[in-house]
């Protein structure tokens, strides 16, 4: 054998013979493996949303049911997302994670055969399942294989990541259709899973665990995984910090969602603007949160403080918000510049998961961000589907102004949350904690 292939064989040994370190090349892949997951299946759900009328018109379907078919996915994710860290604790990334992305890719073969609502309401569940375990099984995944020092940094890159994939998502699709048709497309997306899933198997998995995490993860005498998952999901509610992690990521991020995506384009249009220009200001929300995520634990690491940033953030995220509904009717310039700044300043909303991270121990690493994400995207649901109660049925801009309130209102409380979370006692449950351990589980 050569000296080059010797060599090949001597490193590929080492990635399946146990020598794993925390932070090391392995650490790297899984990382990078979980957020092309996260990438992959964003861009699955942007795909939907743009190819959503034609798969209205080609299984004959009605608007009602396209909307009933998008609210089985988001209860079905509200569901499951609360449970997939608290598995991801329980049985590790290996195989959970695999099976996710296989759910995903199925989710996509059968959006590209729908052919009636029934088939439609399957792929939406599927996608759901599989979809549930991504941003936090990303989260799971840096927490596990990353030091704590790095462990908000890396989640954070993973919004920057999907964020940008959010916001050229949508043209880079539009683009694509021009070149085959929307089945095409969607089965390139599930054949791309496919290989995602043969990675996963190959490489994804934990590092072995610390001996007082097995001991929490397996009780003695217990044998009810259902009763110990909702353990530890009362474990990771009973604990302060992860309620107010969740209040403050929800508020900002769902507020975040809100705007950017239907009411910051929607009061753009009450003021004139046209639909080209609401696609922007959308694009540049999700911009302004890819460059705030990472930035944000940055900071705070140099501030050695999660409150202050994260209240600062969230403050200046409602007086932009305020800014946007309550700008004259000439604003379309600024309005550019305030939704960048709305989603710059949600980048805040990251700190509540590394809140809650380091509020519990390295066993309800997946709870807790489960919870985080789940609180996240309820209230983003709420402030989406609320403030339209409010409005009457030709909304105009006056109409938008005396209902958009709600949203930096909530906004300001996550802000509150913020600044009660007590900085004064550091993670007291791995204190005592031994090195971690370096090879596979």
């Amino acid at each position: 054998m050569s000296t080059g292939h010797a060599a090949y064989a001597h490193g590929a040994h080492r990635w399946f013979a146990g020598h794993r370190t925390i932070g090391g090349p392995e650490a790297w892949l899984v990382w990078v493996l979980a957020t092309v997951f996260v990438i992959w299946l964003f861009a699955i759900q942007t795909g939907y949303a743009v190819v959503s009328p034609d798969i209205q018109k080609t299984a004959h379907l009605t608007i009602a049911e396209i909307g009933l078919a998008a609210s089985i996915y988001t209860w079905v994710f509200a569901i499951v997302q609360f449970f997939s860290g608290a598995l991801l604790d329980r049985f590790g990334s290996r195989p959970l994670m695999a099976i996710a992305v296989g759910l995903v890719a199925v989710g996509a073969f059968l959006y590209a055969g729908t052919t009636s609502f029934a088939t439609l309401a399957i792929a939406q569940s599927v996608l759901a399942i599989g979809s549930s375990f991504g941003f936090v099984g990303a989260g799971y995944l840096g927490g596990k294989w990353f030091d704590a020092a790095k462990y908000g940094l890396m989640f954070g890159l993973v919004q920057t990541f999907a964020s940008l994939g959010s916001a050229v998502g949508q043209p880079l699709i539009l683009a694509v259709l021009g070149q085959m048709t929307w089945q095409q497309l969607l089965v390139a997306f599930g054949a791309f899973g496919v290989l995602l899933v043969v990675l996963f198997v190959v490489f994804v998995r934990n590092p072995s665990p610390l001996p007082t995490d097995a001991a929490i993860a397996v009780p003695e005498g217990e044998s009810n995984v259902v009763a110990q998952i909702f353990r530890d999901l009362g474990r990771s509610f009973a604990n302060v910090k992860v309620v107010l992690a969740s209040i403050l990521a929800g508020t900002s991020f769902g507020a975040m969602l809100a705007v950017g995506v239907l009411w910051g384009p929607r009061i753009m249009e009450a003021r004139g603007a046209g639909t080209d220009f609401a696609t922007i200001l959308t694009a540049l929300a999700w911009l302004g949160l890819a460059i705030g995520a990472p930035i944000v634990n940055v900071v705070s690491d140099r501030w050695q403080s999660r409150r202050w940033p994260a209240f600062y953030g969230l403050l200046l995220q409602a007086l932009a918000i305020v800014l946007v509904i309550y700008l004259p009717r000439e604003g379309n310039g600024a309005a550019l510049v305030l939704m960048l700044a709305i989603g710059f300043f949600a980048g805040a909303h990251m700190l509540g998961f590394t809140i809650a991270a380091e509020a519990v121990s390295g066993a309800l690493i997946g709870s807790a961000s489960a919870i985080v994400n789940g609180i996240c995207f309820i209230i983003g649901g709420l402030l989406t589907s609320v403030p339209g109660a409010l409005l009457p049925a030709d909304p105009q801009l006056a109409d938008y102004q005396g209902a958009l309130w709600l949203l930096p209102a909530v906004v300001v409380v996550g802000a509150i949350a913020a600044a009660c979370v007590d900085e004064r006692a550091p993670r007291t449950q791995d204190a005592a904690a031994p090195p971690v351990a370096t090879t596979l589980s």
